[in-house]
């Protein structure tokens, strides 16, 4: 009975301070950074989308990580575009919203493993990083991957070893230190988002950022390189925005596909517009105004 009681306080104090954590602050009104509706139109199945978060956990990442991008998502289609059966009844046991929406598997704080709908990040900054020349079916098996990890559970530990790992070693006393190398460091039942979309491209051998091994140091040929893949718990959301496999695609709120296009932006005009117009009006008729001659100088 006992037991029971403190496992019920431990839950309400955890799930008190992961939607802490979570909450997301409202976007502000003039940041508008990305055209969903364009992203929307063209994502593609096995996408990675990195999202620039506004919770107090994401504000923690961008300190560890030294980038904005505080999360990573796989997009994985409408739920009718998803051939298997078995793998369509599999997604809507964890996920009961509007089956014409299209989803993204993410690892969240405080929820797991999820399935939601892309739409959840409409008004969020969102970058797209696209696997260069993956094939149809790896890209189908990357997504079986990320499903298979559905219903896992967030690995907080993963993230602070994380950051203890980021921090400078010889600091730390040796029990502090991160366990990311440890031999089955960690618990399998639990992962984050970018380690979880790594996994899943790393299973089909699909390179992020692997390490390079050389035969010969004075001279690199195709045959004398190794690839090695990294250990995945060291993946974060900016490693498919820095990896030269990725496309990056931006959608913009205009976009530039004509030439020259940016002078018709609806720039505001300048709070002192009218005041600089008169100067240079009056510059301009003044006739004893002096003109640089360089042969005086």
């Amino acid at each position: 009975m006992l037991g029971q009681w403190i496992k019920r306080g431990h839950d309400r104090i955890w799930n008190g301070i992961t939607g802490w954590l979570s909450t997301e602050s409202p976007p502000e009104e003039d940041a508008y950074l990305s055209d969903y509706q364009r992203l929307n139109y063209e994502i593609r199945a096995a996408d990675v989308i990195l999202v620039e978060g506004r919770s107090r956990v994401s504000n923690i990442i961008k300190t560890i990580t030294l980038s904005s991008w505080t999360h990573s998502a796989l997009y994985i289609g409408h739920l009718h575009d998803i051939q298997d059966q078995d793998i369509r009844e599999y997604i809507q046991y964890y996920y009961d919203g509007d089956p014409h929406e299209p989803l993204v598997i993410e690892a969240l704080l405080g929820q797991g493993t999820i399935v939601a709908p892309l739409s959840k990040y409409e008004n969020f900054h969102l970058r797209l990083c696209r696997p260069k020349g993956l094939s149809p079916s790896d890209a189908s098996k990357v997504i079986k991957r990320c499903i298979g990890c559905l219903g896992l559970h967030y690995d907080l530990r993963q993230l602070l070893d994380l950051a203890r790992f980021m921090f400078p070693y010889g600091l730390l006393p040796p029990r502090w230190r991160s366990s990311l190398f440890e031999h089955h460091s960690g618990n399998p039942t639990r992962t984050v988002c970018s380690t979880m979309i790594a996994e899943a491209f790393q299973s089909v051998k699909f390179p992020i950022l692997p390490l390079i091994s050389l035969d010969n140091q004075n001279q690199v040929q195709h045959d004398e390189v190794q690839l090695l893949e990294r250990n995945p718990k060291l993946y974060t959301p900016r490693d498919f925005d820095y990896s030269p496999y990725f496309e990056i695609i931006k959608y913009p709120m205009y976009g530039f596909d004509e030439l020259a296009v940016y002078r018709r932006l609806p720039w505001a005009p300048p709070k002192d517009q009218g005041k600089q117009e008169n100067i240079t009006h009056t510059a301009e008729t003044d006739e004893t105004a002096e003109v640089f001659d360089p042969e005086k100088v």
